[in-house]
């Protein structure tokens, strides 16, 4: 039988939508987008196809606008409840129709309608957007080109109404109808050092000698099974800098859109400042839900819930005497470790990294708010100010509510949060920590949880700069008015963008204007300073304006039933006359040329997202594309599996075990995973079956009658297995930053007890004093490649050591230095 083009439902349906093709221009640390969705009609009856796609959730959507058969149709901003009467009228009287929204409950989600898309008809849709580029640690501006719309899980009856309950089809890549495309073009006048990117790119091809211009684009049949992203890395990029751009001359001249706007850009270089010994409540909120049993994504095969536990383990190792801590787990309910947040001990500190082992991701959806609720009403510990560390894999929805939650609560904590994975959403994570004055994180690709939660804290533990205020200096008649929200906290590493109107007379001649940032470190005053023209810039895309616009937006804009009518009003304003897309507008576009009956009702074509983890080829258990098999009792029950408990814990830790799943009617290998050894208490793993309907999720061509079996062949499983030494090294370490002198730290370190013992230049001293220095001397030797990890923990073993070997520290390192074999300086110890 003939299989039709790009079959997306079991009634194989085709799909009206061929083609996404991306032109990216970065000017800086500013991106302009514009994606065109192609679509072509191949059944024999009008269709209105239905696109649920997410977006970044600083994406500022400007502009709307269809090409059909020649004749571009653009599209105009309405308020959302006009555009959507204005769509239906216009279907039921037979013309072509466009509609593109933003999502009422999250702000990262879109839905573009195409109605009455005609038998044989091609039409391409173009939307336009802007956005700023977020500054990564190590410098690189980051574009994200989302791929992955995960299931967003509803916490409230409202939100049943949002585009999200559209049951858009999961299918494998091998099965996703439409292509991508992208070119990105570069210019900075910092000059560009190199871009990469986790997805395959054409060699970067400069445009200008002094390298300020180049251009790169996906390489040529790119599979859109992940977020395509970029990482742009300029030369100088702590230049501050100050764009100023025309305003519409059609406009007022002192209205938002016609005055002229300018955006300041600051990266100050703050420095890195000794970390306090006991500063803060740390309450780390970890995303318990079913899909944290998903591998991190097809790039990295840990499994979700196993990177969390490792990153909780960090981040209780690196928590500084004297703080306070709690740790909650949330899913469709939610558990703390303990009832109130509790002082960190050794004895406190053991407990917690007892319970961390025992995670599962075995608590159901993802209800967020009621643990929220609960950190809030806690009383404030009188100095140790609160800070929140949120992950989760963004499957949330009604997303306002979560953000409005965390903005009522703002004065009293900072909120870091982590999205996890290709589909976390943009506004929960960024919104949580911008209203709160924390930072954002997403975890992506190859990225390691672990490696930014850590660098999160460092933020967390380091003085940060207050009382942040901009001076302006600028020719008599010409004033600034402040559009960006004023920011009250800056982290080492964060970079600060401000928006100004600037009103009044503009000066006929060449002339500059200048702005200082001011704020204060640890009592003490810091000055930026930056000169820039007044020459305002022609732009077309009104690039700066409608950021500014948009900045205007998110802090006003938080949904229908969560916002003011008196802000709701002022967003409408906003983004009419900007022609930015709000939760409160929609575009809308009418080909009134077509005007044809239509024959019965238009049939819908929801447009398929790619599935993550729909290929299974032989991987390592981790990239199953199931539930864990070690996740939990009801994952085993919902796959039909009957796992004893000892065994989901060992198939749950041990994820480089190889495993062969056949199919017991065709033998056919579907899913294969490798060990060299398995002890003979799990024996009764070697067997284990799997329902049909498991069977169906790994490979798509199994029938309701066959089963499968899993077999696992080894003689036995080292102790140890599964977990990195240097994490094993970690978890020895106390809650002072010491080790203990022990069997367990002499087999990581790769010697006896007596040789560590006969090696040791102080016989006399604090066997543990030794046993800290040799641990120290083999994280630099021999972990070197996860340092950004393990820092925070090292610099309280360090203090620890001074205060208790002082000036006798030279001389142990030395003398473990030759034991170990390792060429480590005292340089590392602070001598």
């Amino acid at each position: 039988m003939e299989q039709p083009c790009g079959l997306i439902t079991g009634n194989k349906e085709p799909v009206p939508l061929k083609s996404i093709s991306v032109t990216l221009s970065i000017n800086d640390f500013v991106a302009s987008v514009s994606a065109t969705l192609n679509y072509e009609n191949e059944e024999k009856v009008p269709l209105e196809a239905i696109f649920v796609f997410p977006m970044d959730e600083d994406s500022a959507v400007y502009s709307f606008e269809a090409l059909v058969d020649g004749k571009k149709i653009v599209a105009e901003l309405q308020e959302k409840m006009e555009a959507h009467s204005t769509y239906e009228d216009a279907l039921s009287q037979g013309y072509q129709a466009y509609l593109l929204e933003e999502d009422d409950y999250s702000r990262d989600v879109f839905s573009c309608n195409v109605g009455n898309l005609q038998p044989g008809a091609k039409v391409a849709v173009t939307l336009r957007y802007v956005q700023e580029l977020p500054l990564e640690i190590d410098g690189a501006l980051r574009y994200l080109l989302p791929a992955i719309l995960n299931p967003r899980y509803q916490l409230s009856e409202q939100s049943a109404k949002s585009c999200l309950n559209i049951k858009t089809p999961m299918v494998p890549l091998e099965d996703l109808p439409y292509t991508l495309s992208m070119v990105a073009t570069i210019t900075s006048q910092h000059g560009i050092e190199r871009v990469q990117s986790n997805c395959s790119l054409s060699p970067l091809q400069y445009l200008a000698d002094d390298k300020t211009s180049a251009q790169v684009s996906l390489a040529e049949g790119h599979k859109f099974d992940r977020d395509v992203e970029l990482l742009i890395y300029y030369n100088e990029v702590h230049s501050p800098s100050v764009a100023v751009e025309m305003g519409m001359q059609d406009m007022k001249p002192d209205s938002l859109m016609g005055a002229p706007s300018a955006m300041v850009s600051f990266y100050p270089d703050i420095p890195e400042m000794e970390l306090s010994k006991a500063c803060g409540e740390f309450v780390f909120l970890m995303d318990r839900s079913g899909s944290m049993g998903l591998p991190m994504n097809n790039q990295n095969s840990q499994l979700r819930i196993e990177a969390a536990k490792e990153t909780l383990l960090l981040l209780l190792k690196s928590l500084p005497m004297g703080c306070y801590f709690n740790i909650y787990g949330f899913g469709s309910s939610y558990e703390k470790f303990f009832p109130e947040s509790v002082k960190y001990t050794q004895e406190t500190m053991e407990e917690a990294v007892q319970r961390v082992k025992d995670l599962e991701a075995d608590l159901g959806g993802t209800e967020i708010l009621s643990p929220l609720c609960d950190i809030y009403k806690a009383p404030s510990i009188p100095g140790h100010p609160l800070q929140l560390f949120v992950f989760t894999d963004g499957e949330v929805g009604d997303t306002f509510s979560v953000i409005k939650t965390v903005q009522l609560n703002s004065k009293k904590h900072r909120c870091f949060s982590f999205g996890i994975g290709e589909g976390a959403s943009t506004s929960l994570i960024k919104s949580i920590a911008r209203v709160s004055g924390g930072t954002a994180q997403f975890i992506t690709g190859k990225d390691r949880m672990q490696t930014k939660a850590l660098g999160s804290l460092k933020f967390a533990l380091n003085s940060s700069v207050n009382d942040i205020s901009l001076k302006w200096d600028l020719p008599a008649g010409l004033s600034a008015n402040m559009l960006s929200p004023k920011q009250t906290v800056l982290f080492r590493g964060q970079r600060l963008i401000i928006y100004a109107q600037l009103t009044g007379t503009m000066p006929k001649v060449e002339s500059s204007g200048e702005v200082c940032l001011m704020y204060t470190l640890q009592g003490k005053g810091l000055k930026n300073r930056v000169t820039f023209s007044l020459q305002p810039k022609a732009n077309t895309s009104f690039t700066i304006h409608r950021l500014a616009a948009k900045s205007l937006i998110q802090i006003k804009d938080l949904g229908s039933h969560k916002t003011s009518k008196g802000e709701e009003k002022d967003v409408v304003n906003i983004s009419i006359q900007s022609g930015v897309l709000s939760s409160f507008t929609a575009f809308i576009a009418i080909n009134k040329e077509l005007n044809q009956p239509v024959q019965g009702p238009l049939a819908p074509r929801v447009i398929p997202t790619p599935g993550l983890y729909d290929s299974l080829p032989t991987i390592g258990c981790a990239g199953f594309g199931l539930p864990d098999l070690g996740a939990s009792k009801a994952s085993h029950r919902r796959l039909g599996l009957n796992v004893p408990a000892f065994c989901r814990r060992f198939l749950s830790r041990k994820n480089s075990a190889e495993m062969r799943i056949k199919s017991c009617c065709t033998r056919e290998p579907i899913f294969q995973m490798s060990s060299e050894c398995l002890p003979q208490e799990y024996a009764s793993c070697l067997s284990l079956e799997i329902s049909e309907g498991s069977a169906r999720m790994m490979k798509n061509s199994y029938s309701s009658t066959k089963k499968t079996t899993v077999q696992i062949s080894s003689d036995c499983v080292p102790e140890g297995f599964g977990e990195s030494v240097v994490l094993q090294l970690i978890s020895l370490q106390k809650a002072n930053g010491s080790w203990e002198l022990g069997e367990n730290l002499t087999k990581i370190l790769g010697t006896n007890l007596e040789d560590i013992q006969a090696a040791n230049p102080a016989k006399d001293g604090d066997p543990s004093v030794w046993a800290t220095v040799l641990a120290v001397l083999w994280l630099h030797g021999k972990g070197k490649d996860l340092k950004c990890e393990w820092e925070l923990l090292e610099r309280k073993a360090v203090a620890w050591l001074h205060d208790h070997a002082g000036s006798s520290i030279p001389m142990l390192v030395q003398a473990g230095s030759n034991l170990l074999k390792l060429p480590v300086t005292p340089a590392v110890f602070g001598f």
